[in-house]
């Protein structure tokens, strides 16, 4: 059985579908959540699974306690759904391609420092674009410059509100990003 870690920040929708995705599978479990968010309902959703949580502040993310803990898990895939601090170099270069993040964009656009979420959203639609998307990468030392895994798309009316344009993207999320994870572990 394949060994997922998830990282994430906030409610963890995507972690708990991930994790919900893995329960009744052969292929991979989600041994563990990590969070820097000590308040982050991601927490509540990974105990109701019996997934254990790990709570880190931003300055532990880089020391090597937290390091050391994921090396005695032996993930064969990190996943951060949601996760919004840069990963440490230390561990992409520990991990080559083996850390993958979900975008709600279709990079390269809207991404980097500061494109998560809302904000995402509300840029698309300000730009009066056509068609968003996902985009599921791995990650580097750059923030969403990852090789592509996979991308899908949405149509965007010109009536959508970016609360209308999450709503979509969270489907996407949903749908796709546990069959990306599945086809990576059978790789």
């Amino acid at each position: 059985m394949k060994k997922i870690i998830v990282f994430a920040s906030g409610s963890g929708t995507n972690a708990e579908n991930i994790i919900k995705y893995f329960k009744s599978g052969s292929v991979g479990e989600v041994v563990g959540v990590f969070t820097n968010n000590a308040n982050a309902k991601v927490i509540e959703r990974a105990k109701n699974n019996d997934v254990p949580v790990e709570v880190f502040t931003k300055a532990e993310l880089y020391e090597s306690d937290l390091v050391q803990k994921i090396h005695a898990i032996q993930p064969d895939l990190i996943v951060l759904a949601g996760f919004l601090l840069k990963f440490p170099d230390a561990l992409i270069a520990a991990y080559p391609d083996k850390i993958i993040n979900i975008h709600p964009a279709l990079l390269p656009k809207y991404g980097g420092k500061g494109m998560y979420g809302m904000h995402v959203h509300k840029a698309i639609v300000e730009n009066k674009e056509k068609e968003t998307g996902i985009t599921i990468h791995y990650v580097n030392e750059n923030y969403d410059e990852g090789a592509t895994i996979f991308q899908k798309q949405v149509t965007i009316l010109g009536t959508d509100t970016p609360e209308v344009v999450a709503e979509k993207i969270h489907e996407l999320e949903q749908k796709y990003f546990p069959m990306v994870i599945e086809d990576l572990l059978k790789a």
